[in-house]
């Protein structure tokens, strides 16, 4: 329910007989402006005048602070200032307070289209046709009748909970549609952009980025499409204008899907020419079934007890709790002594160093193991498909593989390993399998015979 505006005191403060409009200053700005907040006292002492006056000051004293942030301007800084003007604008409360921001809104239309150059035969004033261009689009946003497309992103971006990857994923989403939307002159408004525009930037989009890979191609129709599920929700569209725009997998055959580990290959693995950081990784993705990122991640107290703790993975919500198989008590022993609580076992790996790098801790560590496999020529290429079907993913299918001919039960094999597991009973009801049922099925699993380095 909106405030009263007799109630409203944002963005006011009361300074002596008198109310002034108050807008705070970032952090980061406030030596470049003197000042943490702005300040701009208001010619009455009725609350209910104050609010119909603030909007425009309001306005007026970001645009200040928009200034001090971008000094040297760009061609998008019109339609920023007239984004915020529309979002001020749904903050009103009565009508007094959006005619009071309307008349400011007027005045910087006329101050964007300059003075006339002329008039018409009819005596009507002439603009620029850029300038008057302009003005429009800038009316047209600040009112609200018309919203540009990332209009809501940022509040969009703020309630994800997905990882840096994903999110880069996003934005380069909305980057390919808009820049489709410039090159094609489609107006890039919520207001007109509609099912059949989707649908032409779905068939334009897989030459616009150079590749006809449906899951790359899936992957950013999926970001646009979340964006648009996440407006829906809040009436800001009508509609989910991406619903159903996916592309056709394939159907694998057998004979192109990724497969586990043959017992050959393995044994070519675990007794090749590896760097012992390198053998003592594959050991332990072979005897838990763990992802690669996973493993690589993990610290000195997350291999305590008798028991792996690894981080989640893909859609996993917590951490998963793995007993440590008996084979490879050595490794961790050897791997964790001396360390501190945080310190990696795995240093040889260590981490991006900026902060901002979107690869995975696990990146250089893939890297060398898809180098040593290949110099082994433990491979498995298919006409068509671009990656081997086998891949350090393959430890974890030969190790759920080989629980399977153990004869442990579906539902342990899937809670050890992060899968989701089936039935209403372990899906939802059980709260995971007891330890050492776990355990029982990791040490079921057993390196193959052969010359075992360690």
């Amino acid at each position: 329910m909106a405030r009263p505006a007799k109630s409203d005191k944002r963005y006011l403060e009361q300074h002596g007989a008198k109310w002034r409009v108050v807008v705070a200053v970032p952090r980061d700005l406030r030596a470049t402006l003197g000042a943490s907040k702005l300040k701009y006292t208001l010619e009455t002492d009725s609350l209910s005048e104050a609010n119909r006056q603030k909007w425009a000051v309001v306005a007026e004293l970001q645009g200040r602070i928009e200034s001090a942030r971008n000094p040297q301007g760009n061609p998008d800084d019109l339609r920023k200032e007239a984004a915020k003007l529309a979002a001020l604008r749904r903050s009103t409360t009565t009508e007094d307070e959006e005619e009071g921001l309307d008349a400011y809104i007027l005045h910087r239309v006329e101050e964007i289209v300059g003075k006339a150059i002329g008039t018409d035969r009819q005596g009507d004033a002439i603009y620029e046709a850029a300038r008057e261009s302009e003005g429009k689009l800038f009316a047209g946003i600040a009112t609200g009748q018309r919203t540009p497309i990332d209009a809501h992103r940022q509040r969009y971006q703020a309630s994800l909970r997905v990882k840096a990857r994903t999110l880069a994923d996003d934005n380069r989403a909305m980057k390919y549609l808009l820049d489709w939307c410039k090159a094609e002159n489609v107006p890039p408004f919520l207001e007109s952009f509609g099912r059949r525009d989707a649908i032409r930037f779905a068939d334009a989009f897989p030459a616009l980025i150079g590749t006809e890979q449906p899951r790359t191609l899936n992957k950013y129709i999926r970001r646009l499409g979340s964006y648009w599920k996440w407006m829906e929700s809040r009436d800001e569209v009508s509609a989910n204008v991406w619903q159903g725009r996916t592309y056709t997998i394939p159907i694998e055959t057998d004979a192109q899907k990724e497969r586990p580990f043959t017992t050959a290959e393995l044994v070519a693995l675990l007794n090749g020419p590896a760097s012992p950081e390198m053998h003592d990784l594959m050991r332990i993705a072979a005897l838990t079934g763990a992802r690669l990122d996973a493993i690589v991640c993990l610290r000195a107290k997350d291999c305590k007890d008798g028991n792996f703790i690894f981080k989640p993975q893909k859609k996993e919500t917590s951490s998963r709790l793995v007993p440590i198989h008996s084979a490879l008590k050595e490794i961790v022993e050897r791997r964790t002594a001396n360390l501190g609580e945080d310190d990696s076992i795995f240093p040889e790996w260590p981490p991006a160093k900026s902060s901002k790098s979107l690869r995975e801790h696990s990146f250089k560590a893939s890297n060398n193991f898809t180098d040593y496999r290949r110099s082994l020529k433990v491979e498995d290429t298919r006409e068509g498909n671009r990656r081997s079907r086998v891949n350090f993913h393959s430890f974890r299918r030969w190790f759920i593989t080989a629980a399977e001919r153990a004869d442990q039960p579906e539902g342990i094999i899937a809670a050890v390993v992060g899968h989701k597991r089936n039935g209403m009973t372990l899906g939802v009801y059980s709260a995971g399998p007891a330890l050492e049922q776990a355990r029982r099925c990791v040490e079921a699993v057993k390196l193959p015979s052969g010359k075992q380095s360690s």
